[in-house]
């Protein structure tokens, strides 16, 4: 094996660089971006529709 095919197979696949996987990473920030939001405000009750608009005859 030649010196080009050797540093091909150690370039191949990526090494982490802070030895946590990308998965936990990720998933890390996931859980912080739900915990840091603030819960959705509740939706406004909806206008009942009116009924009653007969006009008279």
């Amino acid at each position: 094996m030649s010196a080009t095919e050797s540093d091909r197979r150690t370039t191949a696949q990526p090494k982490p660089v802070s030895g946590v996987p990308m998965r936990d990473l990720l998933a890390a920030c996931a859980a912080a971006a739900a915990v840091s939001t603030p819960p959705r405000a509740p939706e406004p009750p909806l206008a009942q529709p009116v009924t009653d608009r007969r006009q008279a005859a």
